[in-house]
């Protein structure tokens, strides 16, 4: 039964805060890691994986969170999600080596894993059933921006104060939401109380969701199948995967109901946040390193370019579910929000090295007004149909596979850059000889240059041929993070047919709990 009043807004906002808690902490260490590196004596290499060791143990739990809301109550999943993720942060602040920060990481994406979707859940059920459509946009407001603001918010903590700060700011919010939680939410029956726990279906969902993220997270760095335990874990991804749907389909009581797919408007959904995933995620990995790497921006300049976009997307998402809720059709919405996206990638693609910062603000604010008209309508159709113990398990399942097809977009987009750069390289290196008219000009201008500051023939033609080298690097990097941004834009214009394989509503309607 939904909520009304001062309860309805408090349960509301604390969701939402236990949400944006897990999706910041997905992002916020990224800039940070050369500060834990050289705080903890590690290896570029061996840091990264206090990121992958989060994301990998996040995506283990999001699909069975479902299931442990079911198995223990809602409420009280929740809640111990919270109280584990905030000492977690604790753990991870007073961290003296890199083996406990990683080991402190992967508990803190344990308990995460249970809070995003636990979140979306309760959510749902505190709204009433016409309003799904504002609900679903409230929890998006922390879907999307959390994500976009984490390194911003990692990056100012870090430079005013100290790496072990962006783990401590977890504790007095986690504490607050536990309290609030504890007070104001309703809790909700065991339903699988008393039955089996299906141990062999966790164990094979941990080794084949596990084996994929890692796989997307280290694939690129390590050459992929270059290395013998990329192929091992591939091998491991693909057998784990068959024997853990095998084994769900053919037990009473399975982790993850597979039934839940005979909704059309789900199993379609699942394809279509694995897109926005791609989009969200991908973007947001490409454009911090293309402005801070290639047009000279600080961290700050940054953060404070995707504020705007950011605040589009706040601004919007009450609006997209008030049209929702009046009957618009989420497809023709999504389908806008799909094609702006196209626009934001194909204006950043057309960047050049001497692109400023108006040059890429009114683009990022289309991608902010794009991401309201994704996130929502998309949620929506996904989750309108399930009901009862069905809905937690949709929110799982639904919220993997946007993490995953972020994690997929972020691994195809630093392998097409990886290979493009050399192309481009490749390319642009054809031009450097004696009979190009363009370089020869270029190269006697800068020698004299150089001459003219008192370097001798010698070292101002080595010198010369040196910014030459240093103008190639820019501009072969420049021309593949020009196709990278193109690649996501297409990726997501051609999703649009799928999302006219959803049935139409004339009025969304919300999922209720069976209670």
């Amino acid at each position: 039964m939904a909520e009304t009043g001062f309860k309805k807004w408090i349960i509301t906002i604390t969701v939402i805060v236990a949400s944006l808690l897990e999706l910041i902490d997905t992002t916020i260490v990224n800039v940070s890691l050369p500060n834990i590196q050289g705080n903890l004596g590690a290896t570029l290499e061996d840091v990264a994986w206090v990121v992958t060791g989060y994301a990998v143990a996040n995506v283990i739990v999001l699909p069975m969170s479902g299931w442990l809301g079911s198995k223990f109550g809602r409420k009280k999943y929740f809640i111990t999600s919270i109280i584990v993720f905030t000492i977690a942060s604790f753990l991870c602040g007073n961290a003296t080596s890199l083996d406990q920060l990683v080991i402190f990481r992967i508990l803190q994406g344990i308990a995460g894993g249970g809070l995003i979707s636990t979140s979306q859940a309760i959510l749902v059920e505190t709204w009433p059933r016409e309003q799904i459509g504002t609900a679903t946009a409230l929890f998006g407001l922390g879907a999307v921006v959390g994500p976009t603001v984490g390194p911003t918010i990692g990056g100012y903590i870090t430079d005013h104060t100290s790496w072990r700060w962006i783990f401590y700011v977890n504790i007095p919010v986690g504490a607050i939401a536990a309290f609030c939680a504890y007070t104001f939410i309703k809790e909700t029956p065991k339903e699988a109380k008393g039955r089996p726990i299906d141990w062999w279906g966790i164990i094979l969902l941990a080794v084949a969701v596990g084996s994929l993220q890692t796989i997307l997270e280290k694939g690129e760095s390590e050459d992929w199948f270059a290395k013998t335990y990329i192929i091992v874990l591939t091998i491991t991804a693909v057998l784990g995967t068959l024997l853990f749907i095998w084994r769900e389909l053919s037990i009473d009581y399975p982790i993850v109901n597979f039934a839940i797919l005979r909704h059309r408007s789900f199993a379609v959904g699942m394809f279509t946040s694995f897109i926005l995933g791609f989009g969200l995620y991908g973007s947001v990995f490409v454009f911090p390193v293309f402005c801070q790497n290639l047009l000279g921006f600080t961290a700050q300049q940054t953060g404070e370019l995707l504020f705007p976009g950011g605040l589009c997307t706040i601004v919007m998402m009450p609006f997209i579910g008030k049209m929702l809720n009046g009957g618009v059709p989420a497809q023709f919405m999504a389908t806008i929000g799909m094609f702006l996206f196209f626009v934001f990638t194909y204006m950043l693609s057309n960047s050049t090295l001497s692109s400023g910062q108006s040059d890429v603000l009114i683009p990022l604010l289309i991608r902010g007004v794009g991401m309201a008209l994704l996130f929502v309508p998309l949620t929506t159709l996904a989750i309108a149909d399930l009901k009862g113990p069905e809905l937690g398990q949709g929110t799982g399942l639904n919220n993997m596979m946007r993490q995953l097809g972020g994690s997929f977009g972020i691994a195809t987009l630093t392998t097409i850059i990886h290979i493009r750069q050399a192309e481009h390289r490749d390319k642009l290196i054809e031009y450097i000889n004696p009979y190009n008219p363009a370089f020869t000009q270029r190269l006697n201008f800068l020698t004299s240059a150089f001459q003219a500051k008192g370097k001798s023939i010698l070292d101002a033609t080595h010198m010369a041929y040196a910014a030459i080298e240093g103008q190639i690097t820019k501009q072969s990097f420049l021309l593949t993070y020009d196709d990278a941004y193109y690649i996501s834009g297409l990726v997501m214009l051609f999703s649009i047919p799928l999302l006219y394989l959803q049935p139409f509503k004339k009025a969304v309607k919300m999922p209720s709990d069976a209670h």
